[in-house]
């Protein structure tokens, strides 16, 4: 059959159209995750900036006997409402480490009440007509600012929200990525290195890459309980702990290290096991010493994609407690800990209108450390990666 030359351009215009029609659907697509980006960034800085500043205000404290006795007679009872409770508990403790504050009356600036911090910020707040009139007036005098919130970073959680940091979590977060690493990167390489090197082609064997394929598609709260059941019901390691956060952590990684490790030893080009196979070198010595070596940017690359993705989990972690109330730094693998997710989880649940910009805050936190893990695993990549 002959097509005269109006039908076939009549038929390259509706190709063309259509090309178009899918170009402008996917750059429309891509316009609205752009916007979507946008959009989340924008509401997470709005409120999340404000949680890295903290009201102060200057007062005189007055380090007297009854203040050791009663914290909340060292302030004036007219300023006692603006400063915070939490500062008002360390005085007798403070005295006791310093005792040549005993008797002196000293002009401070000291951690106000998070309704005066609101107030400040231009929020709504349960302050009294005439608490928010003198704390006016001790803006006005320079006595009471908005200054940079240190202990946003310094201290632990706290049901007071002027006194909520990150700081346990942060740990809790370093000492279970450390277990991670420690259990998921050994045997997640060697067993990619045994599956792709020298494992026979077998049935066992593609049981066994299934069964990895289909583990690092499961929900990951299924490792929570795999967690649970295991490392605290059989072998009794400390809940809530870092230890075993770690190691349920690690469960979940090993699939994404195992699948990245093989894909980089894949890259290796087999002309480098000919070679080496040609000079006398043993099958191991061909891995350790060449493909190894030359797989390792793109293993490394996967191990740190593999910890950014455990590092932003919360599902296994709360089945296994790592969602307490932990107001002290960990100081060991066994102590009680919770990680940065788990605490922006908790701060999420508290009522208070402060709680909001530390949940935040803590997401900005979470968010530029997952966005430099990520990127340092993409230069990597690209220092190191092998072009053949």
């Amino acid at each position: 059959m002959t097509h005269s030359f109006d039908d076939i351009s009549a038929q390259l215009r509706r190709r063309h159209r259509k090309t178009r029609w899918l170009k402008g659907m996917s750059m429309g697509a891509l316009g609205l995750a752009a916007l979507f980006l946008v959009f989340f960034f924008t509401d997470m800085l709005l409120k999340g900036l404000p949680a890295f500043s903290q009201a102060q205000i200057n007062v005189e404290v007055d380090y007297s006997e009854q203040a050791s006795q009663m914290p909340m007679a060292a302030v004036s009872e007219e300023i006692r409402p603006l400063v915070s409770r939490g500062y008002l508990r360390l005085i007798p403790s403070r005295m006791r480490d310093n005792p040549g504050l005993q008797g002196s009356t000293r002009s401070e600036w000291v951690l106000a009440d998070s309704q005066v911090d609101q107030y400040l910020k231009g929020h709504r707040s349960k302050l009294s007509e005439r608490n928010k009139a003198l704390v006016d007036q001790l803006r006005a005098e320079g006595r009471a600012e908005l200054r940079f919130n240190i202990r946003f970073f310094t201290s632990g959680d706290s049901k007071m929200p002027e006194l909520a940091g990150i700081a346990s979590a942060a740990v809790g977060t370093v000492l279970t990525l450390i277990v991670t690493l420690v259990v998921a990167f050994p045997i997640g390489v060697m067993t990619a290195i045994y599956l792709e090197e020298f494992a026979p082609d077998n049935r066992m064997t593609q049981l066994v890459e299934i069964n990895i394929n289909n583990l690092a598609a499961i929900p990951s709260i299924l490792y929570g309980l795999l967690g649970l059941a295991i490392f605290i019901n059989v072998f009794g390691v400390p809940r809530s702990s870092p230890l075993v956060g770690g190691l349920t952590l690690a469960l979940m990684t090993l699939p994404v290290i195992i699948i990245s490790t093989r894909t980089a030893l894949r890259s290796v080009p087999d002309s480098i096991r000919h070679a080496g196979f040609g000079v006398g070198c043993s099958r191991w010595q061909v891995v350790r010493d060449h493909v190894l070596p030359l797989a390792m940017p793109g293993i490394m690359t996967g191990a740190i994609i593999g910890l950014a993705q455990a590092m932003g989990e919360t599902a296994p972690l709360i089945i296994i407690g790592m969602v307490a109330f932990i107001p002290d730094i960990s100081s060991s693998f066994t102590d009680a800990a919770t990680v940065m997710p788990a605490q922006i989880f908790t701060w999420a649940g508290e009522p208070g209108r402060a709680f909001i910009e530390k949940t935040s805050g803590g997401i900005l936190v979470l968010l530029a450390i997952l966005i430099t893990m990520n990127t340092t695993a993409v230069v990597l990549r690209k220092r190191f990666e092998r072009r053949w």
